[in-house]
């Protein structure tokens, strides 16, 4: 006996349209990757996080700010400052204060050490955020893309000063930023900052934590690492931040950022007035917390 021939069943409509709306990506879930730059800056993150920020800017440390109108408010530039706190927030604070006069036009990326850059989950906040690899390939990328960056000459030293020696900078390394501005043409604007050295008040460092952890310093404040993470909280000292007055480069042909001579007169320049600009705040501050 002949089998009756079956006639295919067709796909319920629901079960269709379910296929169809999972066949797609949701285009919620593609766009925080589409975001990442080359650099690991990521604007819907870093949105995330602007409470936490604006926290710490206006209600923790209370940050007070003069001369930003000597930044430039588009086009390269670069903001060199003082360096301190062994987690270093000062290029974040300064990054959101040159923001803040200029909303959504000056775009600024801070530069900070591979130590900060590679430490885990902090590093990867900071990425986050803006903060880029200190790096003069990287510096020179961003600012031939008109971007303006924020350096730290000190570097290391800066951060890992005992805390006797606040507020004494220490030396520019080899004048890489003032090649770097003579060669792309950008402004340096001097920038001071008072209050970062009491935020993690720095008593001595440990050599063999350090090197079994493979870090440039294991620091020792007066909380850290006695109250393990919660020593990493840092003090609600008054911020101070004063930017100077712009330094020119274009004057200068590029062959120049290979005049050493000119190159050390123009560094230490920079840091003999930052120095003097800390120090000014330094005298004009009645107290460590209250300002």
């Amino acid at each position: 006996m002949a089998q009756k021939k079956r006639t295919p069943r067709t796909p319920r409509t629901r079960k269709t349209q379910h296929a169809t709306t999972t066949a797609k990506p949701s285009s919620s879930r593609r766009q925080p990757l589409a975001y990442y730059d080359e650099f690991g800056f990521n604007p819907m993150k870093a949105e995330e996080l602007r409470n936490l920020i604006e926290f710490l800017y206006h209600r923790w440390w209370r940050v007070k700010t003069e001369g930003v109108q000597h930044v430039p408010s588009r086009g390269r530039v670069i903001i060199v400052a003082n360096h301190a706190g062994f987690i270093p927030f000062d290029g974040l604070v300064i990054k959101h204060a040159v923001e803040e006069a200029y909303p959504g036009e000056r775009p600024l990326r801070p530069l900070i050490e591979n130590p900060i850059y590679y430490l885990p989950f902090i590093g990867t906040i900071f990425q986050r955020l803006g903060c880029v690899r200190a790096d003069q390939e990287n510096a020179e990328r961003l600012l031939n893309s008109d971007f303006g960056i924020i350096v730290f000459p000190e570097g290391i030293k800066g951060i890992s000063k005992p805390y006797k020696e606040r507020y004494n900078l220490q030396r520019f390394g080899r004048g890489g930023f003032v090649r770097l501005a003579i060669k792309t043409r950008s402004p340096i604007v001097p920038a001071a900052i008072v209050g970062s050295e009491e935020t993690y008040p720095l008593l001595r460092t440990l050599k063999l934590p350090a090197r079994v952890l493979n870090l440039p310093f294991f620091p020792v404040t007066p909380f850290f690492p006695l109250f393990g993470l919660a020593g990493l909280l840092p003090l609600p000292s008054r911020w101070f931040v004063q930017f100077g007055e712009p330094v020119d480069t274009s004057r200068y042909p590029q062959n120049a950022a290979e005049d050493d001579i000119l190159v050390n007169e123009l560094t230490e320049r920079v840091r003999s007035t930052i120095q003097k600009m800390v120090y000014h705040l330094l005298s004009q501050r009645r107290s460590v917390w209250f300002g």
